[in-house]
């Protein structure tokens, strides 16, 4: 789906933007109904652009109400762009975005469904209006995030932020609905991914990665935080870290430091969760403390590595890493650090830590032999797969 109208361009001074927000540049918003109602008053108060961008947007609520949100930004002249991805977006009706299609807003599918392209997803999650004031996390807009995240509802973490960083936000969405339909510009596969990239603000980094040659910015980051660090707390939906990451984990017990990580007990990816648990026993020979959340499905990513704070849409597994589109933002600040623990530590006390002397035993031989299956199926063949994909994709 494209957007058929154009007569709304996107401008940074259009209509004259709100001051930024005075003091800190950043809120953290801890469940979805938090997360989603700071996002509807801020379409609400825009007053020049709207930038929407989701993996999964689904009918229902709380969709329809975000559908109406940005129905009246443009009554009253906003600019709306909304982008969500083909796949994870798949069972959204065409006709849905309809009125917004009507008054005047554009609406893109990103990748649309081929079998040669299926596995090269956009799994980011950004909103930004009026370039004043961004949201990111794991948060999609769909039903299954409306709660709490411990009495019903998935557990997730998103965060709002304003300042300098904004304007890149919305260049970065800019980039990416004009990448929909996912053409490749000439010989663009010999190149270094255009998609890869480090945004500096002052301490705010904001790493983008996306399929192609050269290295992933969230990772890399992440493996310098860990080569020094003393404290990591990690809460993950998907944990499947590449060899240099689970060595770096390792070093960080070694000499004397502490490795917490929360992964789910339950999952909307069996898969996943079983590939993850192969790992267990090596997490835990190193001496790394494993916990699973255990209310609700776990769906967050936050990664705190002393006072270095990651949120955004990645996982650590090779899907995020080298396979879809990702949108991370590092922060270096005690105190958006120590309120990243609190978070960490709330949803600690609803986990089950994984005893290392009984976990072994634990699994039967046809467990060890489906997690192993899940693994080598996420980490090998899903990656080959999408590699081969990409390479095939015609200039």
């Amino acid at each position: 789906m494209s957007g058929q109208h154009q007569n709304q361009p996107l401008s940074p001074k259009a209509r004259g933007a709100p001051a930024p927000h005075a003091g800190r540049n950043w809120q953290w918003l801890r469940t979805g109904e938090e997360f989603f109602s700071a996002m509807l008053d801020a379409i609400d108060g825009a007053a020049a652009t709207v930038r929407l961008e989701f993996y999964i947007y689904s009918a229902g609520e709380p969709g329809n109400r975000f559908r109406e949100a940005l129905v009246r930004a443009r009554s009253r002249g906003v600019a709306v762009r909304v982008l969500i991805d083909a796949l994870g977006s798949y069972n959204l009706p065409a006709a849905f975005w309809n009125p917004l299609l009507q008054a005047g807003g554009q609406v893109r599918r990103f990748n649309p469904i081929a079998i040669n392209r299926l596995g090269l997803r956009n799994h980011r999650k950004l909103l930004v209006c009026d370039e004043t004031a961004a949201f990111v996390g794991g948060f999609n807009i769909a039903p299954e995030y409306m709660g709490d995240g411990v009495s019903h509802g998935w557990c997730d973490v998103g965060l709002r932020v304003r300042g300098p960083l904004v304007k890149n936000l919305s260049a970065s969405f800019d980039q990416m609905f004009e990448r929909a339909e996912f053409r490749h510009k000439r010989f663009a596969r010999l190149r270094r991914a255009e998609t890869r990239m480090v945004m500096k603000c002052g301490t705010e980094q904001l790493l983008l990665s996306g399929p192609g040659r050269g290295q992933n910015p969230f990772h890399n980051a992440l493996k310098q935080d860990l080569r020094r660090a003393q404290s990591v707390q990690m809460m993950i939906a998907y944990f499947l870290p590449s060899r240099q990451v689970r060595r770096l984990l390792a070093g960080v017990v070694d000499r004397g430091g502490s490795v917490d990580l929360i992964l789910g007990g339950k999952s909307d990816v069996m898969l996943s969760m079983l590939a993850a648990r192969s790992l267990y026993p090596r997490m835990l020979r190193a001496g790394v403390a494993v916990h699973e959340y255990q209310p609700q499905v776990l769906h967050a990513k936050l990664f705190i590595v002393d006072n270095a704070v990651y949120v955004g849409s990645s996982n650590l597994d090779q899907r995020s890493l080298r396979i879809n589109y990702e949108l991370m933002i590092r922060f270096e600040h005690p105190e958006i650090a120590r309120q990243a623990r609190e978070i960490f530590a709330s949803a600690l006390a609803h986990c089950t830590r994984i005893p290392r002397p009984d976990w072994r035993n634990s699994r039967s031989l046809w467990q060890q032999i489906k997690q192993h299956w899940a693994y080598f199926l996420l980490v090998r063949l899903d990656p080959y797969i999408a590699r081969r994909q990409w390479k095939a994709l015609p200039d």
